[in-house]
């Protein structure tokens, strides 16, 4: 299961809740249901929450690598497995790559299969993971939007969240105003993969001399590209003399120093 859904919405809550329920059910206890159906688990795995080891010069990220990887390299097909957010601990792409990766892992191969995982992410594209094996399914924590809020509804239900809410969840804990009209607008470039010719995210405002923030608003026409970008598209290395690559680069310094006077 990759469970997608806004921070406190409560997909921890519900990794730790499951993995409760399999340890009651194994030892003869009472679950909170009505009935239960439950094959033999031979152990529960967990990876939760988020700590250093400052002593052993461990990371947090590397505190979450060294479980990870006992995890993976302990499981059995009868094991069960919560994982909650791997791979948030370093940059986006990385991040999703080695999330990625554990859940193909963990997924194994036909007709076996892996063990029982529950994966909270905040990484939406593992959902495309549903297209291509067939034994991942997409849940979400269900919420509702209202007036710019969200309203918690402590509810799982199949098919995945379209987005994290983190500037709402932001505006829960009390983050200044400024700070989320902010956020929003370079949120709103980010979505619309608006970067510049080096890219970096455009700003949808800049600030005037009296640190009043424009509209936001965006033009309607692209602006023209760079002319030092222009030129070095034009330019084929494999077809230079080195007396012409230096006469390139001269020119593209001059170009350079004329478009930051």
């Amino acid at each position: 299961m990759i469970i997608t859904g806004p921070n406190m919405a409560g997909k921890s809550t519900y990794l730790r809740q499951v993995a409760l329920i399999c340890l009651m059910a194994q030892i003869g206890s009472f679950v909170p249901a009505e009935q239960v159906q439950m094959g033999i688990t031979d152990r529960i795995f967990s990876r939760v929450g988020a700590q250093d080891h400052l002593l052993k010069g461990q990371s947090t990220f590397m505190v979450e690598m060294n479980e990870t990887a006992n995890i993976l390299n302990n499981a059995t097909p009868r094991s069960l497995i919560i994982l909650d957010e791997i791979g948030r601990g370093t940059s986006t792409f990385d991040g999703i790559s080695i999330a990625w990766s554990i859940v193909e892992y963990l997924h194994g191969s036909e007709p076996e299969g892996g063990p029982k995982t529950l994966f909270a992410t905040h990484y939406h594209e593992l959902t495309e993971l549903s297209r291509i094996l067939s034994g991942v399914k997409n849940y979400s924590v269900q919420v509702k939007e209202w007036n710019d809020e969200i309203i918690f509804l402590r509810k799982i239900i199949p098919g995945g969240a379209d987005k994290s809410y983190g500037i709402q969840v932001a505006r829960l804990a009390g983050l200044p105003k400024q700070v989320l009209d902010r956020a929003n607008e370079v949120l709103f470039n980010l979505e619309q993969s608006e970067f510049d010719e080096v890219g970096v995210p455009k700003i949808s405002r800049s600030e005037t001399k009296d640190n009043t923030p424009s509209s936001g608003q965006l033009g309607l026409f692209p602006e023209p590209e760079n002319p030092l970008i222009q030129k070095i598209r034009q330019i084929d290395p494999n077809d230079m003399s080195p007396k012409q690559a230096l006469d390139t680069l001269f020119e593209l310094t001059k170009l350079l120093k004329e478009k930051h006077k």
